[in-house]
């Protein structure tokens, strides 16, 4: 949201500069993420004057070229080359100098002294749209030269504006802030509460004398989709081009000017926050509107001429014929609007139903100013000020006058919101004590009412325009936010109580190993499950698919992976690191339903880079990403190689004899189905079984080791049939409470070794958590391992 400097300082009067606004504003939660110059003439017209054209050539070298001397008032006329095709000698002009920058559209255009064919050209003789002051490029800017003194710089002629406008990253929630008035009113409670100089102009209602009488009524079938109308008949208005004013003001904040009625209305809207439409009158059947629902299936022709069928919940408003003239708080319709020959206008003012609004604009999938409003809820009290300011204005810009009473339909009043806020609460949430005189302040500052003091506690109402100030929470918020965050010290010391974690939540533990995979690089697929098979045998079927292509439910989630490994790889992003979480459908003697995480990889495990050469992604990569997830489970567990079609090598990892994981190397013919002509490893987690073992997870919280863990290395020569599984479960069998990690650094099989045999490098880490670990008690451990080597397996130590 863009906020003009200039049009704040209508509603609030401070010394503060710029940045210094800008800072105040981030503090109370309206976020200035930029302040921009804006200049209503790009440049300000600097280095830009008024010349007198003393002789005009023809190029000798060019027909469309004229040769002129320009006196500029220093003595020493200019030789500059012009293309306009109304240049004449005697004219009086603007002339950009030698280093002067013009903007001509997005284009910036430095004036140097140059040849152009052959003859000197010291400047340029300008066109208006080269010195942005219109879009005429029909020739050069000539001047009246009884205004225009030779010399004089040509900004000096004319009330050229500049202005700071910031930009503000609004959070949804503050519609009370949408406009120039209310970031002026936030502002306000801030530095009126911190003692800083300001003056704060706060709107009311513009008295109005109307003329004569008209027979316009409005009709309001639900009051529920619009609690308050208003509308005021404008007559003889003049519909032309806006004053400058108005339209500088509209350009700061990125808006182009239309015509005087139409700015008028944005006018207000950014001035208030409150959307306004005006309808030409004179095209509302029965001097009737009313406001409700058209049928279902009703054409509308919106003011972009597109046509829409409405779906009969939109609030719409419609004229004494039930025709639609508008979508209401929406968008306008093509039929009712202001053209250039309207002359007299139905202005509408209004607070229409949010849910209402939102609904309308997003089935239509129309956004505008006005619905982003209505839609989050306007001030219902603004309503008749914002009115009677633009009809002020419509009788001030375009010539018209107010014809008889405002129309009002508002039968049940939007209330304040009623809240207690307990001082006991303020403190516990902000951890700060504040004077409860300091609090009362600062609910004044911000339009909150103080009702009545009770013990401990205050009894408030907070205005509507305030729609999500609802609860105390709220309330606490708020006064946080003028009261400063910067105020609150950071704490030296944190304490906290440990409690009890649940671990029963299936979402929760899918969520933890999303993001963990994510860390790693991984991408999140989500693939259809209906699919075609191969294979029938144990596949659901569906009774009606939608094609031949979709007839079964998914058996697997790896057929999916394929195909987004195939496109990507297609498109030369060989590096796949894919997941998913998904279900898979299986009919044995009965319909089973089982929810996996599949992951595959394939291509390179990091990308290539200077300090690390080329890597392959291997069946080792996939198993220790599926060993970081798997390690959050309080189970050991059981490894072991099994058959599957999918797979050329795969491994299945079990927990008391249940397959929690399955995962290997993709077989070739799969990958061949799929167009993949490179190495892909797939894994698969049971998550409903990982759920169950999650949920026995006793979480404990224990000081870090006061001691430092003694680690020890021995090289196993062993039979080759032998499996490091094999020695790590052995391991894990020693009685000693020193003994806390075991790990493999190194497998060797081949020269120098015996045939048959390889060589385990295993590291042992001891720990005693109460003193340091004596030489006799690590010697103790290695031996006691030593030996159940060697007895289990015929190990032998090799140096």
């Amino acid at each position: 949201m863009k906020i003009s400097n200039n049009w704040l300082k209508d509603y609030i009067s401070t010394d503060l500069k710029t940045e210094k606004i800008g800072e105040y504003l981030t503090d109370i939660g309206l976020e200035v993420e930029g302040i921009e110059q804006f200049e209503s003439v790009k440049g300000s017209l600097q280095g830009i004057v008024v010349g007198k054209i003393l002789t005009c050539e023809k190029h000798p070298n060019a027909d469309k070229l004229k040769v002129t001397t320009v006196d500029i008032g220093s003595g020493t006329p200019l030789h500059i080359v012009c293309g306009a095709p109304n240049v004449a000698a005697g004219q009086t002009v603007p002339v950009a100098t030698v280093g002067t920058t013009i903007y001509k559209g997005g284009e910036k255009l430095v004036m140097k002294e140059a040849k152009i064919r052959g003859e000197k050209s010291q400047g340029m003789i300008c066109a208006e749209d080269e010195l942005g002051l219109s879009d005429d490029h029909g020739g050069i800017m000539i001047l009246d030269e009884t205004k225009y003194e030779v010399g004089k710089n040509f900004a000096d002629y004319f009330e050229l504006n500049s202005d700071a406008v910031y930009e503000i990253g609004l959070t949804p929630n503050r519609t009370d802030a949408m406009s120039h008035y209310g970031v002026a009113r936030d502002l306000n409670a801030y530095l009126s509460t911190h003692q800083i100089a300001s003056d704060f102009h706060k709107v009311a209602e513009k008295p109005l004398v109307s003329e004569g009488n008209h027979s316009f009524k409005i009709e309001i079938e639900n009051s529920d989709l619009a609690p308050k109308y208003l509308g005021a008949i404008i007559e003889n208005v003049k519909v032309e081009t806006s004053p400058d004013w108005l339209k500088t003001r509209l350009q700061a904040i990125g808006l182009s000017p239309i015509n005087n009625i139409v700015d008028i209305t944005n006018y207000i809207l950014h001035s208030f926050g409150q959307p306004l439409h005006a309808f030409d009158a004179d095209k509302i059947s029965g001097k009737k509107v009313k406001v409700g629902v058209s049928a279902t299936g009703t054409k509308f022709t919106t003011l972009d001429g597109v046509e829409r069928t409405l779906n009969g919940t939109e609030i719409m408003i419609k004229d004494g014929k039930d025709t639609p003239m508008c979508l209401a708080g929406v968008f306008g319709g093509a039929t009712s609007g202001v053209s250039d020959s309207t002359k007299t206008i139905f202005l509408e003012s209004a607070y229409f139903n949010p849910v209402g609004v939102r609904k309308g604009a997003k089935f239509h999938a129309l956004n505008t100013d006005a619905s982003f409003r209505f839609e989050r809820g306007v001030d219902p009290n603004m309503t008749k000020i914002a009115l009677s300011h633009a009809v002020k204005l419509l009788e001030e810009i375009a010539g018209g006058n107010l014809v008889g009473e405002i129309l009002e339909n508002y039968p049940t009043k939007i209330e304040d919101h009623y809240i207690i806020l307990r001082f006991s609460k303020i403190e516990q949430i902000l951890g700060i004590k504040i004077h409860k005189e300091k609090i009362k302040e600062i609910l004044k500052a911000l339009d909150i009412v103080v009702l009545n003091e009770i013990q401990n506690g205050l009894e408030i109402s907070v205005p509507p325009y305030r729609a999500d100030v609802t609860r105390e929470i709220d309330v606490i918020e708020e006064i946080m936010r003028i009261y400063g965050y910067n105020k609150i010290d950071f704490p030296q010391k944190l304490s906290f109580t440990p409690v009890k974690l649940s671990f029963n939540d299936q979402d929760a533990l899918e969520n933890s190993w999303a993001r963990t995979l994510q860390s790693n690089g991984f991408y999140e697929a989500m693939n259809n499950s209906l699919t075609s098979v191969k294979d029938e045998t144990n596949a659901v079927k569906i009774l009606n698919p939608l094609s031949s292509d979709l007839q079964f439910m998914r058996k697997s989630l790896l057929e999916g992976l394929l195909e987004n490994a195939d496109y990507n790889i297609k498109r030369k992003n060989p590096n796949i690191k894919f997941f998913e979480l998904g279900k898979v459908y299986h009919k044995t003697e009965k319909y089973e339903e089982r929810k996996q995480l599949a992951i595959l990889v394939s291509g390179r495990d990091a990308f290539e880079n200077w300090l690390q050469p080329k890597s392959s992604t291997d069946f080792y990569h996939l198993k220790s990403y599926v060993k970081i997830l798997l390690d959050s489970l309080p189970v050991e567990l059981e490894e072991k190689v099994l058959e599957d079609s999918r797979f050329s090598d795969v491994v299945e990892l079990s927990v008391d004899g249940k397959t929690l994981a399955r995962l290997g190397k993709v077989s070739p013919e799969l990958l061949k189905d799929a167009d993949i002509d490179q190495e892909c490893f797939y894994a698969e987690i049971e998550l409903e079984f990982a759920q169950q073992l999650r949920a026995k997870t006793n979480l404990k919280f224990k000081d870090i080791p006061k001691f430092n863990k003694t680690r020890k290395d021995l090289a196993l020569l062993v039979d080759k049939n032998i499996s490091y599984a094999d020695l790590y479960k052995s391991a894990r069998k020693n009685p000693s409470k020193y003994l806390k990690s075991i790990n493999l650094f190194d497998v060797y099989e081949g020269k120098n070794l015996p045939e048959g045999k390889k060589s385990y490098a295993m590291s042992f880490e001891l720990l005693n958590e109460e003193k340091t670990l004596e030489d006799k008690d690590i010697s103790e451990v290695m031996n006691s391992l030593i030996n159940t080597f060697k007895k289990e397996f015929a190990a032998e130590l090799r140096s």
